[in-house]
């Protein structure tokens, strides 16, 4: 019974198995997997009830800025993992390529004005990057990947 006693404290003392909490390890390690690469850990100061049912992780946000983390149980719960603008970026496959040919699209509410373009540069959904109308000397505009071949250039 001695000995057994300071194995049954160092149990009791431990936060999250005390109180049925997530493992917040067992949290990072599934979105370094998930994301293919080290990845920020989650804020320690978190409180999560145990998951009974198997993470379901997502990408979150057009650019894939964030990794979802739910726990798909009534009553669960759902965290974002916030990810480095690298990571971000190793993990999204560009949508628009140097010297694709691209719509270049203006708008507003109610209006949009389009015409055809270069991208000069690579990019993911939602990165910004260079495009340039096909019009001689047409100025190097920045844009947002919309989708295949569309770039939105925000107004001044």
């Amino acid at each position: 019974m001695i000995r057994t006693l300071p194995l049954l404290l160092a149990v009791l003392a431990s936060p999250a198995l005390a109180q049925g909490l997530t493992d917040l390890d067992e949290v990072d390690r599934q979105v370094s997997a998930f994301v293919g690469q080290p990845t920020p850990p989650v804020d320690r100061r978190l409180r999560l009830a145990r998951c009974t049912a198997p993470l379901a992780l997502d990408w979150y946000g057009n650019g894939r800025q964030a990794v979802q983390v739910r726990c798909p149980v009534p009553a669960g719960w759902t965290l974002y993992v916030a990810m480095p603008a690298a990571a971000a970026a190793a993990a999204a496959p560009p949508l628009v390529q140097r010297g694709d040919s691209v719509t270049i699209q203006v708008g507003g509410d109610g209006w949009a004005v389009s015409q055809p373009g270069e991208a000069l540069e690579a990019g993911a959904a939602g990165a910004w990057i260079k495009v340039r109308g096909l019009v001689p000397k047409a100025p190097v505009l920045r844009g947002r990947v919309l989708r295949p071949g569309l770039v939105g250039v925000d107004l001044p």
